[in-house]
This record gives structure tokens, sequence and C-alpha cells, in this order.
């Protein structure tokens, strides 16, 4: 992940404005007729398409990965078969295909363990931070000092009393800074290992953001767990064995690009997912979710035999969990002139969390939460997906541009973004559970980047939902991209900064 995505996310953006694709409505139609033709396609593709159908794809990508050593990582024989699948639909089904390759940095967990040796033996679960430098086979023994809490813990050297830290593991709280840049703080003051506890209920999956920012085997551990550990080592010396291990390896990966035949390229719809799991599990939800709801769309739209007066681009990202490696490259490697064509991009990442709430992408910050505005254009994306679900009966509520998913390039280069998701590890409150059902105090996704997204995993109605939302915004944009310019009112949602998505959590702002 770009470390300018980061900045991209915390003030509006203006490119967009040289984009001809907010500039009007569809050329050579008139409003009304393109304004009809949008209602009438988004209403049939809402009708056809459907949350049954698309489990199938869950089904495959499930067989896929237990086929494959039991998920489908970017680099990996599980990503390969599912990309391949994703593939020979879309061209089956009349779709311009092709593969977008890359190089990237594969990693999977070898080996994640944190035991107490004294004074009260214990263990403690601990995840690997992607990117992690590696200790021995085996670990290492070493006590434990811990940084002063405050809302910047561990970020700067002055953290690290002078030799108070040297040969030690670095107990750190989460916040106020990346994860890479509290362990290089730790190892800078003579740290051999990093723990960094959560700041919020839930368990802490993240990562280093690059293989060369590794300084030292880095873990994740939760809140509880790491108050706990704090409060001992506050009474005395608290010695700890400690494994990380990781494997890092070059390898090559692909993303899968359909677009329409015809449609104007000047005026280009883009919608995509991340098609990657994490080595821990098959990824249903995370993100085989949005993955089918995206390919259920897309072939009902071929099924209509209607020809789109805008270009319709469909993206299926890899190595997404690695830092949104795949729409970072993709973007990165796009002309000047082929990012003004793009119009909008529309990102769904987990859309069917079994304790789901129901969040749309904040485009004009009327949430005051985190990030600032998305560009241009982005406060009518939200506000034409509010306005549907406000149609059909059901509650939402905003979630923060955090850059977690695979918006933030497109973001970072000034192209309106929006979508939704249906939370990740993030705690639904009790007002929440009120609105949305399910069961306060519990996760959206407690099974978040673990071996237990499978199929079991899913919500059908939060599915159905979410898949409606792709189709009425393909009907819509399809033919009418008017909405793009038309004032909004900005209302807050009494959103919050939401769990961002698929991604390891590497940007840590101080706004979290």
């Amino acid at each position: 992940m770009a470390a300018l995505a980061a900045v991209a996310l915390t003030a509006p953006l203006l490119l967009a404005s040289a984009s001809p694709a907010t500039a009007a409505r569809s050329a050579g139609a008139p409003a009304k007729k393109a304004e009809k033709a949008a209602e009438k396609l988004a209403r049939k593709l809402v009708a056809r398409s459907s949350a049954k159908d698309a489990h199938d794809h869950l089904k495959r990508f499930q067989a896929i990965a237990d086929s494959a050593g039991g998920h489908r990582a970017a680099g990996s024989l599980g990503h390969d078969a599912s990309a391949a699948y994703v593939y020979r639909q879309l061209r089956k089904a009349g779709y311009d295909v092709s593969y977008d390759a890359f190089e990237f940095t594969y990693t999977e967990t070898l080996a994640e363990k944190l035991g107490v040796v004294s004074p009260t033996p214990q263990d403690i679960a601990i995840e690997a931070m992607t990117y992690t430098k590696s200790t021995p086979e085996g670990g290492i023994e070493a006590s434990v000092a811990a940084v002063p809490v405050d809302a910047t813990s561990g970020c700067e050297a002055e953290d690290y009393a002078s030799g108070s830290f040297t040969g030690k593991i670095a107990l750190i709280q989460r916040g106020g800074c990346t994860f890479a840049e509290k362990q290089a703080a730790a190892a800078g003051a003579g740290a051999v290992g990093a723990i960094i506890y959560n700041n919020t209920d839930g368990a802490l999956s993240g990562t280093i953001g690059d293989p060369a920012a590794g300084k030292i085997p880095t873990g994740g551990i939760t809140r509880k767990d790491g108050q706990a550990l704090t409060a001992e080592v506050a009474k005395g010396e608290v010695k700890v064995s400690f494994e990380i291990r990781e494997l890092q390896e070059k390898r090559t990966t692909r993303n899968v690009i359909a677009e329409t035949p015809g449609g104007n390229p000047d005026r280009t719809v883009m919608l995509g997912s991340h098609l990657d799991s994490v080595s821990e599990g098959p990824g249903i939800n995370d993100n085989g979710s949005g993955s089918a709801g995206l390919l259920e769309v897309a072939l009902e739209l071929a099924k209509t035999h209607q020809k789109p007066t805008n270009k319709i681009r469909f993206a299926w990202w890899s190595a997404e969990e690695l830092g949104l490696v795949g729409s970072e490259d993709y973007v990165a490697r796009l002309t000047e002139q082929q990012r003004k064509q793009i119009a909008l991009y529309l990102n769904f990442d987990m859309i069917a969390s079994p304790n789901y709430g129901q969040f749309v992408y904040d485009g004009d910050d009327s949430d005051g939460t985190g990030a600032g505005p998305g560009p241009e254009g982005s406060a009518q994306i939200e506000k034409q997906i509010n306005d549907y679900l406000d149609r059909t009966g059901k509650p939402h509520e905003g979630t923060d541009f955090t850059g977690r998913s695979d918006y933030g390039p497109f973001i970072e280069v000034g192209i309106p973004s929006g979508g939704t998701f249906t939370g990740a590890e993030g705690i639904k409150t009790e007002e929440q559970a009120k609105k949305f059902g399910g069961e306060a105090g519990v996760a959206y996704d407690a099974c978040y980047h673990a071996a237990c997204d499978n199929l079991s995993n899913i919500d059908m109605a939060a599915f159905d939902t979410n898949i409606d939302v792709i189709a009425h915004a393909v009907g819509t944009y399809a033919h009418d991209l008017g909405s793009l310019t038309e004032p909004v009112a900005s209302t807050s949602t009494t959103g919050d900064a939401g769990s961002g998505g698929g991604l390891h959590d590497e940007y840590e702002r101080v706004t979290e």
C-alpha cells in the first residue's frame, strides 16, 4: 500500500473536475431519455440479481479453498483458481476480459506464539503482522518493557527510556501512527521484538505495509490481553516466549478486468472488489461476498443484451490483503487520459457480514469522522446509494474512507468513489443492534481474517441488499451520469469510522 494513500484521504481532491464524465449527462441523449433508460435497466437488474445465485459462486470459492490448503491468498493456487473461474464466467458472458499481472511479495504465517514464562505462566493469542521480521525457529525468550500510554504511544524515540528496552520486547498500545513506525521506533531503542495491543475490543490484525519496513518481529494482541500484560509488567519483571515467523517471497498474481464491448470509454463506470483472501482462511465474506455479488450483477447485465451508453468496467483485485497492491498497481499504470475517463469507482468489500451493519461510504464527510471527504462527486455517489436504501426501507449508516480497501488508490488520483460494506472486526453497538438486528457487543464479523470465514459466515439478507445496491448502481450509471454533478445537502448519518474492509490495518491515524 502506498504511503500516499493515507495522505490522500485527509482532504478532498479536485482532479475529478477535469473528467468529462462528471461534466454532464450522457452525451448525445436528452437528459430525460437517459434517466428513463437508467431507471428501466436499474429495475431490471435489481429484479434479476439475487443472493441465491451469487451464493453458488461462494460455493465455488469455498470448494477452491478446500482443495488448495484452506485459503485463496494472492499468489496461491487458491487465488489462481478463483481468478480463472471469474475469468471464464465473464468471457462466456461476452465481456472483454483480461488478466492484469503484477509482482508482489507473497507472505504466509509460519508461527505466531506468545507465552508468559514468568511470573505466572500462560499463553496469549497473538497475530503476526504482515511483512514482519521473523524470530529464529523456536522463538526467543526476553523480558517485556511497556511503553507509556498516550495518544501516540510508541511513535517517537522519546517514548523509549534510554537503555530500558535494549534486548527486550516492547509492549505498545495501538494508535497515533502506523504499526511500521511503532516497531521501527522500538527497534531503534534496542528492542528485539514488538507486541502491539489493540485500543478497542477485538483481535488486532495488522501489516507493516512493506517488506522493507520490517525491523523486528511484531505481532498484535487484544486490548484486554495487552492491558493485563501491562499491569503485570508494572509489578515487576515479566519474561515471555515469543515466536513470530513469516514466509516472504516474490510471486506474480493477477487482477481480473472485464468491460462491456460497447459504451463510451470517455464515461467509464468502474466497480471493484478484491478476490484474494488472507492465508488464514477461505475468505468467503472477506471478500468472496463482494466478488460474488459483483460477478452476479455483471452476468445479469450481460443477459439483458442491452448496450449501455457508458462503458462498464468490473475489476476483481488481487493482493488487497497485502496492502491494496493490485488496485494500487492498476491505478499507478493508468495514463492521465485513462484516469480522466473513469467517471466513478464503486467498491464492495465484505457485504454479507453475519452480525452486519449496513454501511455506506461517507463521500462528503458529513459524519465528521476520520478522513475528509472523497473527490468531487463522492457525495453524490453516497446520496444515490442512500436514496435507494431509503426507498427500499433498509436502514443504513455512514462509514469513513479509512483507506483500508481498494477505493483508496482511486480517491488518491481524484476519482469519485463510494460503495458499501457490512463491517469487519468492529463491535456492534446497542443502537446498531436495534437498527439492524443482530447482537450488540459482538464483532460485525467475528470470523474476520480467520479460518471460520467460510460458507456459514454469510448473512443472506445483507448479501441480497448489497447485491441490489450493486445492481441499481450499474443500471443507473450505465446510462446516466447526471447525478454526479447535482447539488447534495450534507446530512449526518451518525456514522462512525467503521472497520474499513478486508485489508490488514496499516494506517493508524490520530483520529482513530
